[in-house]
This record gives C-alpha cells, sequence and structure tokens, in this order.
C-alpha cells in the first residue's frame, strides 16, 4: 500500500487529501472509496486509518480533509458548512474518476461520525456513487439541537443561536467575530458537560492518543446556524435502490442518529453491531476497528463487484 499526497477542487476551495493505492497487482482499474473524517478531525487521523485499512484490502483510498479545515483551503477556519461538506464528498467521486487506476463506475463512499450523515446526503444526490457505508454515524445538526444522546434541553442550542448571532453582528461592525471552543480543558470539565461520551472524545483528540495539531479545536460561529438549518437525512430515500451500511459500537450513544437514517433508507440496508464498542472506540482502536473493516471490506467487495 501506498500513500501519495493529493489535491483536488471543490466549489473553487483547493481540498488536502491522501490516496491509498495498492502495492499488489490488480486485474486492471480497481473499485475506490472516499474516506470522511469526524467532525474536527483531519485525514491524518481515524478516516486516514480506515482508508489505509481499506487498501490493504485492494481499494484506491481517498481519505480528505474537509473544506475551511486541516490543510485544506477554506475562510473562516474551523467553519462546520453541511452543504460544503456534501460538495467536498461529491468533488472527491469527481476526482477518483480522473484516476486511471480507477474503475469509475465502481465508486463507494465512507463515512466516519459526521462524516457518516455527510456521506449518505451525498450517495442520495450523486448516481456516480454506487455504495455507501458509515462507521459511528453522526449528524451535527441533530448533535447540536439534541445533543449526542438526543435529549438535550432546547434552550442550550437556543443560547449557541444568540452567540452566533451576536458573533455575525461583530463581525460586521468590523470587530472580532471569535470562535466556538470545542473541547474544554480538562477530562473532569468534559465529563460535566458531557457524560462518558464527551470524555472519550476528549481523549482522542486532546491527549496523546489522538492529537494531531490540526484537528480543529473551535469552530467558526457561522457553524452553528448553518446547522440550524441543516437536515442530511433528507436524501436518505434517495439512495436506494444502492446498498447503505451503517457500523455502530453496541455501546454509542449516538446510535439514535443511525437508527433514524436506517429508517429513511428505502433500498437494501443494515445497521451492524460492534459488541462492546463506544462511538470512539471505533475511531482507533483495534480490537473494534478489526471487525469493522472485516464487515466493510465484505460489503463494498460485493457492492462494487464488476459488472
Amino acid at each position: 500500500m501506498s500513500r501519495t499526497t493529493v489535491s483536488f477542487d471543490s466549489a473553487g476551495i483547493p481540498i488536502a487529501a491522501h490516496l491509498y493505492t495498492p502495492d499488489t497487482p490488480g486485474p486492471g482499474r480497481r473499485p475506490a472509496l472516499v474516506v470522511g473524517h469526524p467532525g474536527t478531525g483531519v485525514k491524518e487521523q481515524t478516516s486516514g486509518t480506515y482508508a489505509q485499512r481499506m487498501a490493504e484490502q485492494g481499494f484506491v483510498t481517498l481519505a480528505f480533509d474537509a473544506a475551511y479545515q486541516g490543510e485544506s483551503g477554506g475562510v473562516p477556519r474551523g467553519l462546520e458548512d453541511p452543504a460544503q461538506r456534501i460538495e467536498d464528498f461529491k468533488a472527491a467521486v469527481s476526482y477518483l474518476t480522473t484516476r486511471e487506476e480507477v474503475d469509475a463506475d465502481r465508486i463507494g463512499l465512507l463515512g466516519i461520525c459526521a462524516s457518516g450523515s455527510y456521506s449518505l446526503a451525498a450517495t442520495g444526490g450523486d448516481q456516480r456513487v454506487k455504495a455507501v457505508a458509515t462507521v459511528s454515524t453522526a449528524e451535527p445538526a441533530r448533535q447540536f439541537r439534541l445533543g449526542a444522546d438526543g435529549t438535550q434541553d432546547p434552550a442550550v442550542f437556543r443560547s449557541l443561536l444568540d452567540a452566533a448571532a451576536a458573533a455575525r453582528s461583530a463581525a460586521a461592525r468590523g470587530g472580532d467575530a471569535g470562535a466556538m471552543a470545542v473541547f474544554p480543558e480538562t477530562a473532569e470539565q468534559a465529563r460535566a458537560l458531557g457524560g462518558q461520551h464527551a470524555v472519550e472524545g476528549f481523549e482522542y483528540y486532546c491527549t496523546a492518543r489522538g492529537h494531531h495539531e490540526r484537528s480543529a479545536k473551535t469552530l467558526a460561529w457561522e457553524s452553528i446556524d448553518k446547522m440550524a438549518a441543516s437536515d442530511a437525512f433528507l436524501a436518505v430515500p434517495l439512495i436506494g435502490p444502492r446498498p447503505m451500511l451503517q457500523i455502530i459500537g453496541e455501546r454509542a450513544v449516538t446510535a439514535w442518529i443511525a437508527v433514524e437514517a436506517h429508517q429513511r433508507a428505502t433500498g437494501p440496508k443494515e445497521i451492524h453491531w460492534i459488541k462492546g464498542a463506544s462511538h470512539v472506540d471505533l475511531y482507533d482502536k483495534q480490537e473494534y476497528i478489526d471487525p469493522a473493516v472485516d464487515k466493510l471490506t465484505d460489503f463494498f467487495t460485493t457492492a462494487l463487484a464488476t459488472g
């Protein structure tokens, strides 16, 4: 397996990516996967791990940094724009169709966490995608509005909308709009704010476990009101008759999001539960990634088979 640094355009924004290519000989052009990272993540973290593992299974894979994040272009930095995130996936598909080693008729999407919902939306609107799979499906708009477990007091999101509105007004007057901190300073503070799920996110992004210097620690305030008007699942019914797989940890507090997407799907669909795993466990823990990769390999081998 070899890794090459590449770039492509997404609605005028340069996107930085890593292309993973199997070293083993293959019969002609290969099936390919676009792999998207979690919210605030970068291609060197969990999406890169899955891209590498799937390349080892014989797929050409492309892990990219979302627009406004990582090494990709776009201002303001740290913007989480659902529409642009969906466009990034489609642009990545376009890029793969130009690669000589890729069979343009056998391209699938693999989204992790936030990219799970964005990959579903992109598949619904792009018939070039032949199959879609997700790991630890999350939908940022739902998480911000309803909380990771779906039980958040509506007043919490209203307060974020107030802050986003104030930031826009400050910018209009030439002031500093500031940014929203994604993580607290300690694991104890994370637990107080969001329980064990928040602690696991803190441990992955803010400690040596998964920290990367380009991983976003703040979000542009514009992200909040963009998510207020977003629903990445509107296009899910359009995925059928193409197949859809979601891999979820059985302890994931976000599982309700995947279940909702599953209920909206109209074609072949499956939720595959990973025993003992939480949402974040599937980012980097070998004992959970191994069975996830096995399932993904079986799914995409069948879904992207020749003819």
